[in-house]
């Protein structure tokens, strides 16, 4: 037999990946092959907001193993350069001890960093970055794309104003003295680091605005409220206060939270486009027959 390939399962929130990913953990049991999980999730890794993040919950993780899941404070500042460690760490930790690693995610740079090596750039000076971000709250996104046509005007010509998270990356590096980023697609097209099978989960895109409002709602139902006003008595990290829910909560406006995840449901629909070798699979209610068929069947072809 050849050596067990690595499945990831990539989809957009609310698709159903954790679902996919025990049900398929649970066939592969009944065959005498253990398998534990690596979340993808740039945010996932807060121990103090699973809510919010949607985090595998403890029946979950008692179901399946999730790796790279609560490893930092809210305090903390984290990178996806520092997310690729762990991740490799654990696939090559699960592998060695003979199971199959599933790798499970919505944030399309995460899910690469945990298959391939890329080449990411260090990070830079924090207080460099705390101007930036003042600029951009002062000055807004146009002055600092403006300001990057000025020092990287090839680099400046990939990114939209609408960006400014990679606008402020791409200064960082400039004014750091360091090479910029390759293209975007550069990054996608690493080859993974270890044999894979990968499948996209995609739902109607009704479907899928109903299904994230329902998640909104559970997380209110579950305490999302109170979680977030703890981690900001904490003092979370500019990455931490990223996630989806923070500012909204903080603000109690539930409906913002509502549209910034649906906006970012849509730019996983996009990530999953530029995931070569990926097959797609679109799901319909409760029904996870297909999906599941379909990674046992290319796991399967590349086992034999």
């Amino acid at each position: 037999m050849n050596e067990l390939p690595v499945i990831a399962i990539f989809g957009a929130t609310a698709t159903g990946k954790t679902s996919v990913a025990a049900e398929v953990a649970r066939t592969l049991s009944a065959r005498g092959l253990e398998s534990e999980a690596v979340s993808a999730d740039a945010y996932a890794v807060y121990r103090e907001i699973p809510i919010i993040t949607g985090a595998p919950t403890a029946a979950e993780q008692q179901t399946l193993k999730h790796h790279c899941v609560g490893i930092r404070s809210v305090t903390d500042e984290f990178s996806v350069g520092e997310f690729m460690g762990h991740a490799h760490s654990a696939i090559d930790q699960i592998r060695a001890e003979g199971k199959v690693a599933i790798v499970v995610g919505g944030t399309g740079l995460y899910l690469r960093a945990a298959l391939s090596d890329l080449d990411l750039k260090p990070p830079v000076d924090p207080d460099l970055r705390a101007v930036l971000e003042t600029r951009l709250d002062q000055e807004g996104a146009e002055a600092l794309h403006a300001e990057l046509v000025g020092l990287e005007p090839e680099v400046a010509s990939r990114l939209r104003t609408s960006d400014p998270r990679r606008i402020i990356r791409a200064l960082e590096l400039a004014k750091s003295g360091l090479p910029p980023h390759k293209s975007v697609a550069a990054l996608w097209e690493q080859p993974p680091r270890h044999p894979t099978v990968a499948l996209g989960l995609v739902r109607d895109r009704e479907e899928r605005r109903h299904l994230i409002s329902e998640r909104v709602d559970r997380m209110l139902e579950l305490g999302a409220v109170s979680e977030v006003a703890t981690a900001w008595e904490l003092g979370p990290s500019r990455t931490a206060a990223a996630a989806i829910g923070m500012r909204e909560l903080r603000s109690g406006d539930v409906e913002s939270m509502r549209n910034r995840t649906q906006q970012f449901a849509k730019r996983q629909g996009t990530w999953l486009r530029r995931l070569e070798d990926t097959e797609i699979v679109t799901l319909s209610g409760t029904d996870l027959t297909a999906p599941i068929g379909r990674i046992l069947h290319l796991f399967d072809s590349r086992s034999a």
